[in-house]
């Protein structure tokens, strides 16, 4: 791939890591307007059916087995059900700004989950890693706190929505050595929304009713979420990352809670303060170093241009 191709693609990657990050502003106003958990279900399930439609006109589309199925179901559960619900649910107890920034821990959670589940080892500048990201997040989510009891059950919600996450990618990553990660993002969507959507029926009775008499202006935000964040994001996303490698694409996750930041304060008013800022660095720098972005980026660099392996990501 020329050096032309190179830019078009970090260009996508920029773009994606802004919808991303956008996308819990997004979130925020969507669970506000309406109740979280059939929102989110219904938001889901739109997501789901774009990636269908996208994979029908690629010719992408097929049954699971019966081994890919099961993956695919536990996988949805972990990557669709605890990590929306969390998610959504969080949104509704803290700030758009400290959900964006404990989310960009996701990276660095799969690493430690990678090193415990798949032996992946834990190096010197990881264990580092990991300790910063932890200190970036001591520093959000105490920020107007009086100690560990006053810790806003919303951040709790949104550690665990991006925790359930990582763990998924173990899985996924199994799973995605015989099927087209694209199309089990699709089957998982799918068989996520469904599980949201009864949970919603137990937990919000009657919701779904009261969806019809929201608020016109706030659809364009819903769909935009579900289509371009959820959907098309990630889409972009698996391929982007099949052309440049896992060691360049690890650094642009770290845009995604700076766009988040970005979008709380001019969007939602948001205050931010030294402590998310501070935060922020010291969770950009865990996870650069915790993920191994940086070994593999300068392992990277190292290797002739003919000899570099380009990975697809799951």
């Amino acid at each position: 791939m020329d050096r032309k191709q190179h830019l078009q693609t970090y260009a996508i990657l920029v773009a994606v890591m802004a919808a991303w990050g956008l996308n819990v502003i997004a979130t925020k106003i969507i669970v506000t307007e309406f109740t979280p958990v059939t929102i989110t279900s219904l938001r889901v399930l739109t997501a789901g059916i774009t990636v269908f439609l996208v994979l029908a006109l690629l010719k992408k589309v097929r049954w699971l087995s019966r081994n890919e199925l099961i993956y695919t179901l536990i996988a949805s559960i972990f990557n669709v059900v605890c990590h929306h619900y969390f998610l959504s649910v969080g949104l509704t107890k803290t700030t758009a700004s400290n959900a964006g920034l404990i989310l960009g821990l996701g990276p660095l959670l799969s690493a430690i989950l990678a090193a415990i589940f798949l032996g992946t080892r834990l190096t010197i500048p990881r264990l580092c890693g990991v300790l910063a990201g932890l200190l970036g997040v001591s520093f959000i989510v105490l920020e107007n706190s009086y100690g560990i009891g006053s810790i806003s059950i919303g951040d709790l919600f949104i550690f665990l929505s991006i925790l359930t996450q990582a763990g998924s990618f173990i899985l996924i990553k199994k799973v995605s050595r015989t099927m087209d990660a694209r199309l089990m993002t699709g089957y998982m969507l799918l068989f996520g929304s469904l599980i949201l959507f009864f949970i919603s029926i137990v937990q919000e009775p009657g919701a779904i009713r009261g969806i019809s008499t929201a608020s016109t202006s706030v659809w364009p935000i819903f769909f935009g979420s579900a289509i371009i964040a959820t959907a098309l994001g990630h889409m972009a996303y698996n391929s982007a990352i099949s052309k440049v490698g896992v060691a360049e694409s690890a650094i642009f996750i770290n845009l995604s809670p700076f766009f988040s930041l970005v979008g709380a304060a001019v969007f939602l008013n948001e205050t931010i303060t030294f402590s998310h800022l501070a935060g922020f660095i010291l969770i950009l720098l865990g996870v650069l170093l915790g993920s191994g972005a940086v070994e593999d980026w300068s392992a990277f660099r190292k290797k002739p241009y003919r000899k570099r392996k380009i990975e697809p990501k799951i």
